[in-house]
């Protein structure tokens, strides 16, 4: 007679529950490609394991898309951590909130801060938003870029917007101008923040100025930001390609490098849009155009504020590489980043935190762990707010490498993520 254990088998993965409701509805990977909007290879990297379980808002459409009703038979006994699918928000939300909707219905008499004052303002702003944070002796990060531009922002936005209401001519399109450039401030300080009517309103409000101030640059800025803060917030996620289209035909100046630049950003996040949804054609084709714009302003070239050139359109590959589920073509790119290239901690902290991404889809957790480390060295808040280093690390501290627990560890207590 056959022997009897009380061995219960293995419990069945994510991936492999996903697959079952899948096979169950008789659809195709490609059918839940199409109604997910992401490509057939994502769909085979969620049942093989490849990438984990996604967040709240894109489980529960692949549930509805599966047909399931209980989320807990995908899930199965898989704790879903608040902490997990939640955005971290920032002590000074409600500061920022409160400078948004605040409104100065009536004149109260002071005079408008001037054109040229206000730029130098949103220039300083900028820089302080790029900028490495400041540390102590011992290392530690004494502020980071969110809190230092909410101490700017509430001001700034009053007297860019009182600027724009009273001033007359040119001025007034150049404070126009400022007021777009402060409410994209406001979008990145908002962007992967619980708050994603904020964000909507920035990303309107600045497009708005932008086209009161008739200037191709500014729309294009906007543009950029509609595409690009929005994406990577989680909301809005499906392509803006007409927007970013049309305010790059816009720019007609082939020979300014502004406009130059200001195109090939918009090219850009054409091609980010693609990737997302897995057209990887398209996307390709439009970091082609970005491409060859970086290599007509040439590798020292960076916008001063905008932070196009070379160092960002490579970086962007790595995400292109990720969302299409080609982490070892991303590692290569990543190999020859050169991050001298790029003049900005919190978009190097970016790019290194997708670098990580890359290799924790092939199950390498020692280097992701290390690439976390290091962005988190660049900018503490970008990893901070970061919606895949606050899904990871839970799982990193748990069942990585045990060689890299601990620092996990520390890492995740520094960010204040759940473990």
């Amino acid at each position: 007679m056959p022997e009897h254990t009380d061995t219960a088998p293995p419990a069945l993965t994510f991936g492999q529950r996903v697959q079952r409701a899948r096979e169950r509805t008789g659809k195709t990977r490609t059918v839940v490609a199409g109604l997910m909007d992401q490509s057939t290879e994502w769909v085979k990297a969620i049942e093989t394991g490849r990438i984990g379980m996604p967040r709240l808002p894109k489980l529960l459409r692949l549930a509805h898309v599966l047909g399931v009703e209980d989320i807990t038979e995908l899930t199965g006994e898989e704790r879903l951590a608040a902490s997990t699918y939640t955005k971290a928000e920032h002590g000074e939300l409600p500061t920022v909130k409160q400078a948004l909707t605040s409104y100065q219905l009536t004149a109260d008499g002071r005079e408008p801060e001037p054109a040229d004052v206000l730029t130098a303002r949103v220039r300083r702003a900028w820089q302080m938003w790029h900028d490495r944070d400041p540390r102590t002796a011992h290392g530690r990060t004494v502020e980071g870029n969110r809190t230092r531009i909410v101490r700017l922002l509430p001001a700034l936005l009053a007297d860019a917007q009182h600027s724009s209401r009273t001033l007359d001519g040119a001025d007034r399109r150049r404070a126009l101008t400022a007021l777009a450039e402060t409410y994209h401030l406001a979008q990145l300080f908002l962007s992967f923040q619980p708050a994603p009517d904020l964000v909507v309103l920035t990303g309107d409000r600045a497009m708005a100025a932008s086209q009161d101030a008739d200037s191709p640059r500014a729309i294009a800025a906007a543009a950029w930001y509609v595409n690009h803060v929005h994406r990577d917030a989680g909301e809005a996620a499906e392509a803006r390609v007409d927007l970013a289209e049309q305010a790059a035909a816009l720019l007609t100046d082939d020979s300014d490098p502004d406009h130059i630049a200001r195109r090939g950003l918009l090219y850009l996040a054409v091609a980010l849009s693609y990737a997302k949804t897995g057209q990887a054609g398209d996307a390709w084709r439009y970091w082609d155009k970005a491409d060859a714009a970086a290599r007509r302003l040439g590798d020292d070239y960076a916008h001063p504020w905008l932070i196009f050139g070379r160092g960002i359109v490579d970086g962007y590959a790595i995400t292109m590489h990720c969302d299409l589920m080609q982490p070892v073509k991303a590692l290569e790119v990543a190999e020859s980043l050169d991050l001298g290239q790029i003049p900005s901690a919190t978009r190097r902290s970016y790019h290194l935190i997708e670098s990580a991404r890359a290799h924790g889809m092939l199950g390498e957790g020692t280097a992701a762990v290390s690439l976390l480390g290091k962005a988190f060295s660049e900018s503490p808040e970008t990893i901070q707010y970061n919606l895949h280093t606050r899904s990871v690390l839970p799982g990193l501290v748990k069942t990585g490498p045990r060689m890299v627990r601990d620092d996990a560890l520390v890492l995740a207590q520094d960010l204040g993520v759940p473990v």
